[in-house]
């Protein structure tokens, strides 16, 4: 069965191993990204995440079968803030009428492992509030302050957390449509070559981010864990952050899920 899947963050990294996957799959992908994209729009700013749900209308005949929210950047700055929170919950939000008309709806986004590091409380709970000039202005307080590499894992647990919050809702669950994300550990990517082009890079980052079971992973690897939280036989995941991070949350966190 063929299906319609909309993948932000489409043209390198992750988003584009996954869009490569299901395209191989024999499904239809609406890639979406700065450049190189089916929708070439800017999702740090309001006017691109309304372009988004224009020109992804349009090129589904709106209707689609899954939304792959995985747009994201890892640079200490306010557009941090802007793409990884904001750009992602109007994502999800945004398309998820087109889910509708699909006998088989689903949506993942992508957190991070990042995300069980120590975070900045006010620029989670402003995301949270759904603040956007709040949670830039925080962020732009942290970088003044040389605290900006809290933005990241801030943001990202404020995207786990806003899964957990609504995944059971009647607008996700009560609609059919499971709603889970990925929480990658350390991923070769364009995004992480500062961490892996080198030995020593590599040894230094895995000192921070233990990964004890096969290392530095691949984008495929966290692909086809996408795939398959929106594939068909994915009834009754919801509202899971599937750590998919060679071990760092077992290191880190121990049996505290209990």
């Amino acid at each position: 069965m063929t299906r319609t899947y909309v993948v932000t963050g489409a043209a390198s990294g992750i988003g584009a191993a996954t869009a490569a996957l299901l395209t191989g799959q024999g499904h239809r992908v609406i890639g979406v990204d700065l450049h190189d994209a089916d929708v070439t729009v800017d999702l740090t700013t309001h006017e691109g995440r309304t372009a988004l749900v224009t020109h992804v209308t349009e090129l589904s005949g709106g209707r689609i079968d899954a939304i792959i929210a995985n747009a994201g950047l890892a640079t200490e700055s306010t557009a941090t803030v802007a793409v990884n929170y904001f750009g992602a919950i109007a994502t999800l939000e945004g398309l998820r009428p087109l889910l509708a008309g699909s006998d088989a709806p689903r949506a993942s986004a992508t957190a991070s492992m990042a995300s069980l590091f120590p975070v900045d409380d006010a620029l989670v709970d402003a995301c949270l509030a759904h603040d956007e000039p709040a949670a830039l202005h925080r962020a732009q307080q942290l970088l003044d302050e040389g605290q900006g590499g809290l933005i990241y894992g801030s943001t990202k647990r404020a995207l786990a957390r806003w899964i957990r919050r609504n995944a059971a809702t009647p607008e996700w669950a009560g609609a059919g449509i499971p709603l889970n994300a990925v929480a990658p550990g350390v991923i070769r990517t364009a995004m992480t070559a500062q961490f892996t082009s080198t030995e020593e890079a590599e040894k230094a980052i895995l000192q921070m981010v233990p990964m004890p079971l096969n290392g530095i992973a691949d984008a495929p690897v966290v692909a086809n864990l996408i795939a398959f939280l929106t594939s068909v036989e994915n009834s009754h995941l919801c509202g899971q952050v599937v750590f998919v991070d060679g071990g760092s949350d077992v290191v880190i966190r121990g049996d505290s899920t209990w």
